[in-house]
């Protein structure tokens, strides 16, 4: 599975210089490719609304919060969304890559697998983060 350079790049920007807050990405034709890119202002509701309901995708989230000590901090999240009405051979594939795909965005700090909204529930997020 080949990872396109646009794919590094954007998620450079996003960990580097904060230009996104989230970005997904896709499988198509044996490479992952950016499908998806949400502005610095993009809440987490607009993230979860850019999720396809009925196919599988790789996403990376820069979640701010603010611990108990009243600290300002920010956890870069990689979730990989297989919704239960997605094809079985997409989330064959995409189960087979996560890892490798993974490898090559350095600075992960959080993962989620979810199959369902419920999973990746912003307070589940938080929870995670903290």
């Amino acid at each position: 599975m080949a990872v396109d350079d646009a794919c590094k790049l954007k998620f450079l920007e996003l960990k580097a210089k904060r230009n996104h807050r989230y970005i997904i990405f896709k499988i198509e034709e044996q490479q992952v490719i950016v499908d998806k890119v949400g502005s610095p202002d993009a809440s987490y509701e607009e993230f979860t609304n850019s999720l396809p309901s009925n196919e599988c995708r790789y996403a990376v989230f820069d979640f701010d919060f603010t611990t108990d000590e009243n600290c300002q901090k920010s956890k870069i999240f990689f979730i990989a969304w297989a919704p239960d009405t997605s094809k079985v051979r997409a989330k064959m594939v995409y189960a087979s890559s996560k890892d490798r795909f993974k490898r090559e965005l350095d600075g992960i700090q959080v993962e989620l697998q979810a199959t369902d909204p419920s999973e990746m529930s912003f307070d589940i997020v938080k929870s995670r983060a903290i």
